[in-house]
């Protein structure tokens, strides 16, 4: 007696259907992975690019005190430029005993600054215009006045003069190029005074 076996279906197989549509979805799965991992790529590019600018080009600062006041006062954060050629009236930021301070230059290299006893500022005779001040003050001179700014140096004063301590103190005296960090341009924080320093 003759048995005929039909055709029996292996089960767990998948089809020629099911394993395309598979590697259709791997494929697909791989080009996502590929997608995120340049997308992550391009941040970190883009975050060390910002880092570099921020440090090498644009430092950005936060004012620690108020002997800048009014201009800038203590928390408020700005940007400054390296490199920028510095004139009369610019703020600066420049190194002091492993610490950066921030001033106003008030006097170039050649320049002799006088100071009388009201905090009226002479620079060779002329009274300096200085509308950025709320009040003149001598503040703490120890300095021998006339004096004459030495080549390559700056002169420079705090706008809270009866608190700040800037060239007028021996300990700080003229600034040489070589102390300047960067020249003070705009203000980031607080939103509400966001706009060039002035």
């Amino acid at each position: 007696m003759m048995h005929v076996m039909g055709k029996k279906k292996i089960s767990g197989v998948p089809s020629r259907g099911q394993l395309e549509s598979e590697l259709k979805r791997e494929r697909g799965k791989r080009q996502r992975l590929a997608m995120a991992a340049a997308a992550v790529e391009a941040f970190v590019v883009a975050a060390a690019a910002a880092i570099v600018v921020a440090t090498v080009l644009l430092p950005v600062m936060q004012i620690d005190g108020n002997s800048m006041s009014p201009t800038l006062k203590d928390g408020e954060i700005v940007i400054s430029f390296k490199n920028a050629k510095i004139t009369k009236g610019d703020i600066v930021s420049f190194y002091y005993n492993n610490k950066i301070l921030i001033k106003r230059v008030v006097a170039m290299a050649g320049e002799t600054v006088d100071i009388d006893g009201d905090g009226k500022v002479y620079v060779d005779n002329y009274l300096l215009e200085e509308p950025y001040l709320t009040e003149q003050a001598l503040g703490k001179c120890d300095i021998t006045l006339p004096c004459k700014v030495p080549e390559g140096s700056i002169f420079v004063l705090g706008d809270h003069r009866s608190m700040s301590v800037d060239s007028r103190s021996a300990d700080i005296g003229c600034i040489s190029e070589e102390q300047v960090v960067s020249k003070v341009t705009f203000r980031v924080w607080p939103f509400g005074g966001i706009g060039p320093v002035h």
